[in-house]
């Protein structure tokens, strides 16, 4: 079934070949300002100037530089990793943000999501006088039309995050539309990958891989398996139970594991249809969850390496 993985061939080197870049609409809009947004924390947010815009994880980045209001950005957090953001400052310690780094360069708005913490630098921002927006975790590709209205009507763009959505939403359908029908939906595991701090972790119905999963033709192994939560350690146990016919993992990931040799290495990896094929799809870290404007890529990206080689899902 072969999608190879050994160092060089592409399902290792295809995801790293495009640029990671983002489009911007042209021209960039003017926000029209104070405008008020819902958080997703119960609050009412009044966002006065778009001026020093902080978005405090890849995800929000990537939409804010999406709508053209890039260069309004005056840091960036450690997920952000996309070329036009790579000379801002980062004020993130791993995935914690830093209230004092945040603060220091003067934000008029910030941007978060629930998943972002610690809830204590969060809090200090905010009793900073710093309007603070939080959204909803995104999960699906459901997510992706509501984030982008959220976050364009805050920064006093409404109109630009129309066109935005609009255009996300046609090469959506034609990622899609391209997909031919396979014989029967591959299996894919989810798996979240540190080697550097020994966490190997499978993922389950909520670890939000499986929109992506699905929209590619694939059916979400470990929530076949039954797995109900976001990730359960790695056994082989588990791995075996899930059986997975391809392993989707992000490439930063595989690289920390010692690359797809690495890979089997781990339990139960050698033993699944997927590491009998040597059957690996690598994404980038910053695009593969972000469930934004790159998304049609990412399901491009999904595609090619899933079926390489089968005569499935042709393009």
């Amino acid at each position: 079934m072969g999608c190879q993985g050994a160092a060089g061939s592409p399902a290792a080197a295809g995801p790293s070949a495009a640029p990671d870049v983002v489009e911007p609409l042209s021209p960039p809009p003017v926000p029209l300002l104070p405008a008020t947004a819902a958080s997703a924390d119960g609050r009412a947010v009044t966002v006065a100037s778009a001026d020093r815009i902080v978005p405090l994880n890849g995800s929000l980045a990537e939409l804010v530089f999406s709508l053209g209001l890039g260069p309004r950005v005056v840091a960036r957090d450690v997920s952000t990793t996309f070329q036009q953001a790579a000379a801002l400052p980062v004020i993130t310690q791993a995935h914690d943000v830093s209230a004092e780094g945040v603060l220091s360069l003067h934000p008029t708005v910030v941007l978060a999501d629930r998943s972002t913490g610690p809830a204590e630098a969060v809090e200090q921002i905010r009793a900073a006088g710093v309007p603070l927006l939080v959204l909803d975790d995104a999960k699906q590709l459901a997510d992706i039309g509501p984030r982008i209205d959220t976050v364009a009507a805050a920064l006093g763009v409404p109109a630009a995050g129309a066109q935005l959505k609009a255009r996300t939403d046609e090469r959506l359908r034609q990622a899609e539309g391209e997909l031919k029908p396979a014989a029967r939906r591959p299996k894919v595991a989810f798996l979240y990958l540190r080697g550097s701090a020994s966490v190997f972790l499978l993922g389950g119905a909520d670890s939000g891989a499986g929109s992506l999963i699905e929209a590619v033709g694939g059916e979400d192994a470990g929530k076949a398996a039954g797995l109900t939560g976001d990730f359960t350690p790695l056994t082989s146990e588990a791995l075996v139970k899930a059986a997975p016919d391809a392993i989707l993992v992000m490439s930063k990931g595989l690289e920390s594991v010692g690359g797809v040799d690495g890979l089997l290495k781990l339990p139960g990896v050698a033993q699944t249809p997927a590491g009998l094929d040597r059957r690996i799809v690598s994404v980038e870290d910053g695009k593969l969850l972000s469930y934004g404007p790159r998304t049609p890529e990412v399901l491009r990206s999904i595609t090619a390496q899933l079926y390489a080689g089968t005569g499935e899902a042709a393009r």
